[in-house]
């Protein structure tokens, strides 16, 4: 695995039955190289072959990348090794990560419900029915002009469980409403403290991260520096201070506690300001 990566790890997606490659397949370009997509250090025991931007990957490694992309709605395959962008097609990563048809129709129809969603701007009131534009995407408090006219009183709803609002405004995590979570913000909450092997005197930092410039949900390995780059965005930031990797090691070392010492437990999910 190349560079950095060693220190970075995804939220855990159980590995089942490891896949293998046919090792007489003509049509793979097996390579003697490290897994670049085995960030949980699992050690599968299939051959490795090349993907069209050239990291090594083995099926289950595969599989497992693609899903964590997709259960954070992603609607692209994106190569998470560091330093490559590189966007995969579907057919590609079925063939690579050896898809049966109940798996390659998962990832079809979750590739086509996270690109809606991604388009999607508007919802339906659960007052009114009609359709209403979200103008703030920090705050799950929406406005129905529909109902507050028609009511002669305002009717504002929730965009995430789209119920009546409940409680103060405004909130980007969840509304008052007894159901509505946030699933990252849940395992932000929940997720126990990581003890690293490498960097010393830093306690009470969480496992899981977001990653403070995409939101990108990331476990750190434990292994090497306390710094990481996401493969989403490809910004290196570090796990304890979630400060930018130059910023943090004006002050401090890599494998030294920060100066401004373990950022606090995330109570909401960054916003990627994409330029």
């Amino acid at each position: 695995m190349a560079g950095l990566l060693h220190s970075v790890t995804l939220p855990r997606v159980p590995t089942t039955q490891e896949k293998c490659y046919d090792p007489h397949d003509p049509t793979l370009k097996f390579v003697d190289k490290e897994d670049d997509l085995d960030f949980l250090y699992e050690g599968f025991k299939s051959l490795r072959a090349q993907m069209s931007c050239g990291h090594a990957v083995t099926p289950t490694s595969l599989t497992n990348w693609c899903r964590r992309l997709l259960d954070q709605g992603e609607s692209r395959f994106v190569c998470g090794a560091f330093g490559c962008s590189a966007e995969w097609t579907l057919a590609e990563v079925c063939k690579m990560a050896l898809l049966d048809p109940q798996e390659t129709e998962y990832f079809r129809k979750t590739l086509e419900f996270n690109a809606a969603r991604q388009r999607l701007i508007t919802r339906f009131c659960p007052g009114c029915g009609s359709a209403v534009t979200r103008e703030n995407g920090s705050d799950l408090n929406v406005l129905c002009k529909v109902c507050t006219s028609v009511k002669g009183q305002t009717f504002e709803f929730c965009w995430q469980c789209l119920k009546e609002w409940k409680g103060a405004r405004p909130r980007k995590d969840r509304c008052g409403n007894r159901g509505c979570c946030n699933q990252s913000l849940k395992t932000l909450k929940e997720c126990p403290d990581i003890i690293f092997d490498s960097v010393k005197g830093v306690h009470g930092c969480p496992s899981v991260r977001a990653c403070p410039t995409c939101g990108f949900l990331l476990e750190h390995s434990k292994r090497h520096c306390k710094s990481l780059v996401c493969p989403r965005c490809k910004v290196k930031f570090c796990f304890v201070c979630l400060k930018i990797f130059t910023e943090c090691t004006t002050t401090s070392g890599i494998s030294a506690p920060c100066s401004s010492g373990v950022a606090p437990r995330q109570t909401s999910i960054p916003v990627w300001q994409k330029k």
